[in-house]
């Protein structure tokens, strides 16, 4: 049975969701898309009753007559910064089906679960105007829990707040995280004045500090690009800016559609250029469509 929106937002429960649709997209594979995390040997323990037996170095053993355990450095295979815009336009929803904002926290609730599994490190981020919550990038099974918390209070999160700021917030995440590391950036790209030069900056300092980028361009695709309303008089309101214009869909429609795809296609356009992973992230999909961008853009950073 699949995971469905009212599940995700009332369930009160991320973790075992997200293991539940892991499941399921493993199972659609011939073959597991995960691997293994990479340990490193670090000393020989004495063996001592009550033991695993697990790990005992039989070839020692052979050599020596003694038992002894082998002890491994676990590695972090990569880490991870998760970056959600959480600014009113995010927080729009169609009826029975996720906002463009518990769309994101689902995904990174699923994304987070993945990276548990490999032992990878991840942390979270949620922005409007500039960054209200922050958490550092761990691996333990401890702050993987503090982030299914948080993520969890942002599928009910609403805000009074106007104004989006995505290069401010980028700029700052920029300068806070140094170590290489994977950053993936959900947002509708919807903010006053659409300056998208100063949000190419601001994903340039990312690169130029040798991190990786994925976008997922989060947007309700039936309303949002292709503007498919009932032909009766509707009242539009801005969320970014509370503007409102009463209008009938039909008139506006194809100016609308033309407007939006020339943004959307600068956008993708110039992410491309500076070789930034840009995917269309449509709320009304499952979430199974953007797994596999993210697990490509990991194995690709392992490499």
């Amino acid at each position: 049975m699949p995971i469905r929106p009212q599940d995700i937002v009332h369930t009160g429960n991320l973790e075992l969701l997200a293991k539940k649709a892991i499941e399921g997209f493993i199972t659609g594979f011939h073959k597991s898309p995960f691997h293994g995390f990479s340990v490193e040997f670090a000393e020989h323990r004495q063996y001592n009753p009550g033991d695993s037996t697990k790990n005992i170095d039989w070839k020692l053993y052979g050599r020596t007559d003694k038992l002894y355990n082998k002890q491994f450095d676990e590695e972090t295979n990569l880490r991870c910064q998760f970056l959600i815009d959480i600014s009113p336009s995010m927080q729009v929803a169609q009826k029975n089906e996720l906002s463009k904002l518990q769309f994101a926290v689902w995904a990174t609730a699923v994304f987070s679960q993945i990276l548990k599994k490999q032992r990878d490190a991840s942390g979270i981020c949620f922005f409007d105007e500039s960054i209200k919550d922050y958490t550092k990038i761990a691996s333990s099974s401890r702050h993987y829990k503090e982030l299914l918390f948080k993520l969890d209070t942002y599928l009910s999160y609403k805000t009074e707040q106007k104004t989006t700021n995505i290069a401010d917030a980028l700029h700052t995440i920029a300068a806070q995280i140094h170590r290489r590391s994977m950053v993936v950036l959900f947002t509708d790209f919807f903010e006053k004045g659409r300056d998208l030069e100063k949000i190419f900056d601001a994903i340039k300092h990312l690169k130029h500090n040798k991190h990786e980028v994925i976008v997922f361009h989060t947007l309700h695709h039936k309303s949002e690009i292709n503007f498919d309303f009932m032909n009766t008089p509707m009242t539009f309101e801005d969320a970014e800016t509370g503007n409102q214009v009463k209008l009938q869909p039909a008139d506006v429609k194809q100016q609308y559609v033309d407007a939006v795809t020339a943004y959307t296609t600068n956008i993708k356009s110039r992410l491309n250029q500076y070789k930034i992973d840009y995917i269309e992230a449509d709320t009304s999909d499952g979430i199974e469509k953007i797994v596999t961008s993210f697990l490509v853009k990991r194995r690709r950073m392992n490499r």
